[in-house]
């Protein structure tokens, strides 16, 4: 809507999705910390893998540690989205976005808990930067997850082209 107020049964619909949302997501997260540690050929050892990026280097530059992280809201949001494709698309249209807002609230959420316990030690933390944000290719990820273990913690996996399923994952 650009800036401008929506209608009152956009409004509904907007919280009757929510609502279900709220219904069928199973938030789910994981994290560990590894040792980090910068080459001078330019690539990063992150303890479990190593990659290259300049983008991530400069957000991690000065740190001596990272901290992977993945959430997910399940695979009944996945399931929700995909009856309503089937059966009423602006639904669809509007859980989708929905859920994405939902998630990233989520990692928002998870991450302040982690900021707060890093602080206490006299840590803080750099914004997240995940596989495919800049040129941190998307083919660190099954490392990425792997270390986490988040298949079996979580229940995230990876398809052969690296997306994420449950799809509403991070």
């Amino acid at each position: 809507y650009k800036g401008e107020q929506a209608d009152e049964q956009t409004l509904m619909l907007v919280e009757e999705c929510w609502r279900e949302l709220e219904g069928a997501a199973v938030k789910r997260c994981c994290f560990r910390e590894y040792p980090l540690i910068f080459s001078d050929a330019g690539a990063m050892d992150l303890g479990c893998f190593q990659a290259t990026s300049q983008a991530l280097s400069k957000n991690l530059m000065g740190c001596r540690a990272v901290v992977l992280f993945a959430a997910t809201l399940g695979v009944l949001v996945d399931s929700l989205i995909r009856r309503y494709s089937r059966l009423e698309m602006s639904r669809a249209v509007v859980l989708q976005a929905a859920a994405a807002a939902m998630l990233e609230d989520y990692c928002d959420q998870v991450n302040e808990e982690l900021r707060r316990d890093y602080e206490k030690k006299g840590l803080y933390l750099r914004p997240r930067f995940s596989p495919g944000y800049g040129d941190f290719s998307l083919e660190c990820q099954p490392a990425l997850l792997g270390a986490l273990e988040a298949g079996k913690r979580v229940g995230i996996t990876l398809t052969d082209g690296f997306l994420m399923a449950p799809s509403k994952s991070v």
